[in-house]
Parts: structure tokens; sequence; C-alpha cells
């Protein structure tokens, strides 16, 4: 069966920092009367899975697909047990809570899985930012001081956002988005988040969140102060051992892949169409590498989408926050 691409059906999270922007900005049709804060647009959870939303696989899931048309649908090499790749939408509305996620080395002793992510702002209000690493200069026990006292915002380093503004957040550093931000979020497959401290607010049923002091310090680097938002300098964005993101300014029709494997698009900013299909702003559609070749053509003058990849890593060593981009200079360590 030839399928060119595929699309998936949003699943929509309820979320006390969440809004209605994903219905305001991308014409999407949300749940009524709920703060919208995340649309997962391509899942492979035990607990979470996206669906095939019309063609020959309609109604399969994602993991069904993993399992049963790997080659065909993904490409040669991926042995992962799932998807590896998450691809979410952000409605930061209201501050996130400040929260790490564990790097490789503490993962399992904290019985969680690492989860590297990429934020590229796709809206951001005039006075929006981001809380990213540490203020020069602190040090774990000023943090912990910090914490007891109830001033944790005053040792957090926060940052002006701006739209096709991007970041890396690897495993291990401290993080929370501010109001005003609409994300497309990259991520490995994983949804363990520590949740350090919670501005001193209640979650949707009325009661404090929980938060998870013990293992945020023992994820947080420490040693990770006053990172930077970058900027688009050429097409990559972002080439790690866990996904590799490339932002297209389309003026002209583009293959999808060169080589037979498997991307995700994502449309930041107006039309563009495979074959007969038209994709707007907010849309997200995965080629598979069997069709890798097919043509991805801007409709309204430059078009600009994210496209995501995976290397095969079936040979690589697994090494800590080993992350390397075109424009971002993390930090990498190995921990014995």
């Amino acid at each position: 069966m030839r399928t060119p691409f595929l699309i998936f059906k949003p699943l929509y999270m309820e979320r006390v920092w969440g809004g209605r922007k994903l219905e305001s900005q991308f014409g999407r049709r949300l749940p009524v009367n709920a703060p919208i804060g995340e649309s997962w647009e391509l899942v492979d959870r035990p607990n979470e899975q996206s669906l095939v939303a019309e063609g020959d696989y309609s109604g399969l899931c994602l993991h069904d697909l993993w399992q049963n048309f790997r080659t065909e649908l993904f490409g040669e090499g991926y042995k992962q047990e799932r998807f590896p790749v998450l691809i979410k939408i952000l409605d930061a509305s209201q501050v996130l809570s400040v929260q790490v996620h564990p790097p490789e080395h503490q993962a399992d002793a904290l019985r969680g899985d690492p989860k590297s992510e990429l934020w590229y702002f796709a809206d951001a209000a005039e006075d929006a930012g981001i809380y990213i690493g540490l203020k020069r200069g602190i040090t774990r026990d000023i943090f912990e001081s910090a914490l007891t006292e109830g001033t944790l915002a005053n040792v957090l380093h926060r940052l002006p956002t701006r739209v096709d503004g991007f970041v890396l957040i690897p495993s291990g550093r401290l993080h929370a988005i501010d109001s005003g931000n609409v994300i497309f979020e990259i991520q490995q497959n994983s949804d363990t988040t520590y949740r350090v401290f919670d501005w001193n607010r209640v979650g949707l049923d009325g009661k404090p969140r929980q938060l998870h002091v013990r293992e945020s310090l023992a994820s947080i680097d420490f040693e990770d102060h006053e990172p930077k938002l970058d900027e688009p300098q050429g097409e990559m964005l972002i080439d790690c051992v866990h996904f590799r993101v490339d932002r297209w300014l389309l003026n002209e029709a583009k293959s999808a892949n060169t080589l037979p494997q498997f991307s995700i698009f994502q449309v930041v900013r107006g039309i563009v169409s495979v074959e007969d299909r038209g994709f707007s702003r907010g849309d997200s559609f995965l080629v598979p590498a069997c069709e890798h070749e097919t043509m991805i053509r801007p409709e309204s003058g430059s078009s600009l989408v994210l496209r995501t990849t995976m290397p095969v890593t079936d040979n690589l060593p697994v090494v800590d926050d080993v992350l390397i981009a075109s424009n971002v200079a993390v930090r990498s360590r190995q921990t014995n």
C-alpha cells in the first residue's frame, strides 16, 4: 500500500497552567471549559497512544506501526521497544513548575527515565520568558537554602523568549516555562518530571501538586549556569543521539529525506502540501521511510516547517548528556 504521509489524532492534556491558545492560534477543537496545556502530537507510551487519523492505517496506534511495520514506515536499524521520540505543542498560559528530568546516570536509581528536549518558540508574549539553569555563582548549598526560605526565584536564571528562538533542555538542566509561550517540543520518549517548586499553587483538584525534592536535588546539574536562548543559523537546530531537528524555510519543493528513514514535520508558518493534501500552522504529519522522496511543497510563499528525524544508534555508546548541536554549546559529561 502506498502511504505518502501519516496523520495522527492529537491527545489533549489538561494542565493547571494551560489555556486555549491551541484553539485560537491553530484552529484546534479543544475539550470545552478546560485549560489545555499540551497537545501530544505523536506518542508511543504504555498509557498514551497516537492513533492514525485516516488512510490505509486508520485506527492503528503508533505502537502497532512500530512493532509490525517498522522497516517499511520508519527505516532499518531501529531496535528500541517503543518509538523513541515524543512530539508536543505546549500552551504555557501560566508559569510551569520549576522542574528537572533525571540524567542517564541517575535515572534507574530514581526509578525514572532520562529526558532531553528541544523547545522551539512558535509564539511569545512581549514579557514572556523561561527559567533555565542557575544564576552565576549559585551552588547547591545556596540553592537548598533558597528553597527552604521560599526565595528560589532569586537564584534561577531567567531569559526573555522570542518567536523562532530555541533552546535545548538536556537531562539534568533545571527549567520552568514562564507564562505567555507557545512551544513546539521535541523530546525523548519519557514522561519523568521531578518538580522541586510549584510557586505555592494548587492543582486542578484544589490540592497542592506533588513535589519531588529529593529526586530533583539528585538530578540537577549545579554547574549549569546562565545558558542562553539560541537563534537559527542554517537549517540544523540540533543533532544529538536522541533526535535531529532541522528548520526548513521552504521557497520551493523539497524531498522529505535523502535517506530511507522517517521524517516528522510540524508547520510553524504558512501552508505546505504533500501531493493533494494541505497542512497549515500547527499541523503535523509523518512521511514514512518507504516514501522518503515525497516532496514537501510550499503553498503560501515561504513556509516554515520543523523536520524531526532520528539517527540509528545501535552501535553508539550510551554517554550521559552527549549532545551535538550546530548552534548550541552543551557540556558533555561521563559519570563513573
